[in-house]
């Protein structure tokens, strides 16, 4: 078996350059440390994993939380930030865990869970944020950051949800529209954000939004989407536009309209959230949020926290892209 004096050898450089390369320390160069990767790759280097945690105080091992019974990992949304998080996370050297409920098949919490993987830090995806075990996990002594909320004392990495609806809207306006309605998913943090935008959008355009434009449904559901597309169909004053909650969910809407005998967009407008693969293959019109930059920046964040645990806990805003779509009809030039 390979040794780092091999690896050494092979560099062309000392061990303890080797060794800080392995344990990506910030004293030696990004080329360097490539180097040293290929050749430990090359010459079948395997480190043993106890001896480094006992001298560097670190399992390199990151836990991530990713409760979401609804979808799971089809939600292409979530899948995409945790396989950005992963190839950061590798990059410089760690694994990641899941964290769940059970400790060989015994029911614990989350945090007990931690500590028996005794993980470095951990990365909440998608989680019941009002959830005690959750709230637990975030006071305890270990560096959490949180994807799309915000809880005291952790760090977190926000997709621009205030700023993606408002923008919808404002196109919306432009193109014409000023009978909108809005589907929005179960009541989270980022729904919470996105009504707030989408309410103070339309008043910033003078726009009056009855309540019953306005409908609660559930994210990631395309039954209960077409369910809540047809009670807006069956309005008196029909909606031109409507918003849905994802792209996912935007398929039930899209078949709820065209069984009534409607064309999209001649008779009615619609845009999803989100900016998955399917909604641009299909030229759907949607809000595109950066799950790369996401994920790449939860991992960044967390290994930050590690390397410096006394960092004060920073709110970073990732920004996304409105993608015009064929699903947005541009309105009479009359509309003032």
């Amino acid at each position: 078996m390979a040794s780092i004096k091999d690896i050494a050898k092979e560099c062309k450089v000392s061990v303890a350059t080797v060794s800080k390369a392995l344990n990506d320390q910030s004293d030696i160069s990004e080329s360097t440390k490539e180097k040293v990767r290929k050749a430990a790759l090359k010459l079948g280097y395997t480190a043993n994993v106890a001896a480094r945690a006992l001298k560097t105080n670190k399992t390199y091992n990151l836990g991530i939380l990713f409760a979401d019974e609804r979808a799971g990992f089809s939600h292409e949304y979530f899948s995409m930030i945790l396989e950005s998080f992963q190839r950061e996370a590798e990059k410089h050297g760690y694994d990641i865990t899941f964290i769940n409920h059970a400790i060989a098949g015994v029911k614990t919490t989350f945090l007990k869970h931690v500590e028996y993987r005794n993980v470095d830090g951990v990365c909440i995806m998608t989680a019941d944020f009002e959830d005690p075990e959750i709230r637990e996990l975030a006071e305890a002594k270990i560096p959490v950051v949180t994807v799309d909320y915000v809880l005291d004392d952790c760090a977190a990495v926000l997709s621009d949800n205030q700023q993606g609806l408002g923008e919808i809207v404002r196109y919306a306006y432009k193109m014409g529209h000023r009978n909108i309605a809005f589907i929005h998913g179960d009541d989270t943090f980022v729904t919470r954000q996105r009504l707030t935008s989408f309410y103070s959008a339309c008043s910033q355009l003078g726009l009056p939004i009855p309540s019953s434009n306005v409908i609660a449904g559930h994210y990631h559901d395309i039954q209960d989407c077409a369910d809540k597309t047809k009670i807006l169909l069956d309005l008196e004053k029909r909606p031109s536009l409507i918003i849905f909650p994802d792209d996912y969910s935007y398929i039930g809407g899209l078949e709820a309209i065209t069984t009534r005998g409607l064309s999209i967009p001649e008779d009615i407008s619609a845009v999803g959230y989100d900016g998955i693969n399917m909604a641009k293959i299909m030229n759907l019109s949607t809000y595109e949020q950066n799950t790369k930059e996401l994920g790449l920046l939860a991992a960044r964040k967390l290994l930050q926290m590690i390397a410096e645990p006394e960092l004060p806990p920073e709110r970073v805003i990732v920004y996304g892209r409105f993608l015009e779509g064929r699903t947005i009809k541009k309105m009479g030039d009359d509309i003032k």
